[in-house]
């Protein structure tokens, strides 16, 4: 289609309008397509989820193997793994959901060569990016020292995180092609993939760990290996599928332009998310400096761990959203972009009120899972009540900040994330918890009320949103603007669906 083709297209409508007897109405929405619409979205959150919880245990199998090494290497390990997360796969986690808006919107529109492109200027980006994140790998003991860190534990936080500096680009790489086909509503692969990295992890962290005698470093050289499997796994999908064949053409010089743009929406994706992240580990700091420091930290640490893993579920929700609102606001349907995200937020509230209860019916034993001291079992028993709660209005944020990433409204969330989060959830954390002398509890209840503010304030961009307007803005804003490519006489030419 020529250029002079897709203007014209610009001007059919949008929206499918029905008219009776001279008023026009748009068509209500019935029974069979909210069925529908939750089908689709199960379909694609199971293995969503999946992939979700697989890459979750890889990091969890080399802790708990370098645990049987001792309690200065598994302090170690845990820092820095902490530590990884804070200042390099939250980044990169941030940057690549930017392709949430562009494949999916792209996706949808028929634009089915962009996704390769858009794909490609990410890898671009975020590898690039790694470099500044292996330096600060690299110094991590200095780092760790400075922030007033045990030495020891510095020291060997340092070296596994200097180990785990291969794996940051197979990471790198493995965030764009999840992307590029979870927006082809191509789920399975990643699945596949992500399942035999995780179990081929077992085998090579046990074998580098005791058998090669590498201690620590041989587990976070396990990590980059398995991410490696799991990125040479898609690349090779995405290279021979055919159902990868009209998305992926081959590497092409486009994707080197239109870069600016790309960061306009990956560094407020990144804002989006680091910000919720960093909140949630000052909280683990801040208990430190609470009375009997040790039960605190060992209290906090371990509900946040119940929460990152209750919270895979709404993950995969939230992901799912994001594929569905791009997909239809790209396919010129935006009533079907609204009905996804209702079908979502109600999904999730019902798996909140669900996951919340079984919380709180278990809390009598979680704990012993996690240790054997009654003191830490007794505390944790009161704060899994709130861990439910939390649970209910993370799985609501986490729904709409997807629904957020598909309209393309990163700056707006990283604006709600910041002031949720370091404008009300913090201050209250920290009055709480030493102004009151609620300890822990006042922390967690600090999260709560931001994660409370974060799903309202999102709520009521979502609601005021009109979202007839948002396709307007797709077709104008992100492919006659935001898209470059080359006409056949060889010139760079603009274009829109």
């Amino acid at each position: 289609m020529d250029v002079q083709e897709e203007t014209v297209s610009l001007q059919s409508p949008l929206i499918p309008i029905a008219e009776e007897n001279g008023v026009k109405f748009t068509k209500k929405i019935n029974k069979d397509e909210i069925v529908e619409e939750a089908k689709k979205q199960l379909w694609l959150a199971g293995p969503l989820v999946s992939v979700n919880l697989l890459v979750n245990c890889l990091q969890v199998i080399s802790v708990m193997c370098v645990g049987h090494l001792g309690e200065l290497a598994l302090s170690g390990a845990a820092m820095a793994t902490s530590f990884a997360t804070v200042t390099g796969y939250s980044f990169l986690i941030g940057m690549g959901s930017a392709l949430d808006t562009y494949c999916g919107q792209a996706y949808g529109a028929k634009q089915y060569r962009m996704l390769g492109i858009h794909t490609q200027r990410a890898m671009i980006i975020l590898l690039l990016s790694c470099i500044p994140i292996t330096l600060i790998w690299a110094k991590a003991r200095q780092i760790l020292v400075f922030l007033r860190q045990d030495p020891e534990i510095s020291a060997a936080a340092g070296l596994y995180a200097r180990f785990l500096i291969p794996c940051i680009f197979g990471y790198a790489i493995v965030q764009c092609h999840v992307r590029f086909l979870q927006a082809q509503n191509n789920v399975l692969p990643m699945m596949v993939s992500t399942g035999i990295s995780t179990l081929s992890h077992l085998f090579t962290c046990w074998i580098l760990v005791f058998k090669c005698g590498l201690g620590s470093k041989g587990a976070a050289l396990a990590n980059g290996i398995s991410y490696w499997i799991n990125a040479l796994l898609l690349m090779a999908y995405v290279q021979t599928s055919p159902s990868c064949k009209d998305t992926w053409a081959g590497f092409s010089k486009e994707a080197f332009y239109g870069i600016y743009q790309f960061l306009k929406i990956s560094i407020p994706s990144t804002l989006m998310n680091t910000s919720e992240i960093w909140s949630f580990e000052m909280m683990v700091l801040l208990s430190g400096l609470l009375p009997n420091p040790k039960l605190a930290t060992s209290v906090m640490s371990i509900s946040f761990n119940t929460c990152a893993l209750a919270y895979m579920l709404p993950l995969g929700l939230g992901s799912t959203t994001s594929i569905r609102v791009s997909n239809e606001l790209g396919s010129g349907r935006p009533q079907s972009a609204r009905l996804a995200v209702r079908v979502a937020l109600s999904m999730v509230a019902i798996e909140g009120i669900l996951v919340g209860t079984a919380l709180i019916l278990g809390r009598n034993i979680w704990g012993y899972g996690y240790s054997k001291e009654e003191e830490v079992v007794r505390y944790l028993r009161e704060m899994l009540l709130l861990v439910a709660i939390s649970h209910v209005f993370d799985g609501l944020q986490s729904v709409l900040s997807g629904a957020a990433r598909g309209c393309g409204w990163q700056k707006i969330g990283a604006l709600v994330n910041l002031g949720a989060y370091y404008l009300i959830g913090i201050p209250i954390a920290i009055t709480l918890a030493f102004v009151y002398h609620t300890g822990v509890k006042g922390l967690l209840m600090g999260i709560i009320m931001a994660l409370i503010m974060q799903a309202l304030l999102l709520w009521i961009v979502t609601l005021c949103s009109d979202w007839e307007k948002e396709v307007i803005y797709f077709d104008i804003k992100i492919y006659l603007y935001h898209r470059p490519s080359t006409s056949s006489d060889g010139s760079l030419s603009l274009f829109c669906r």
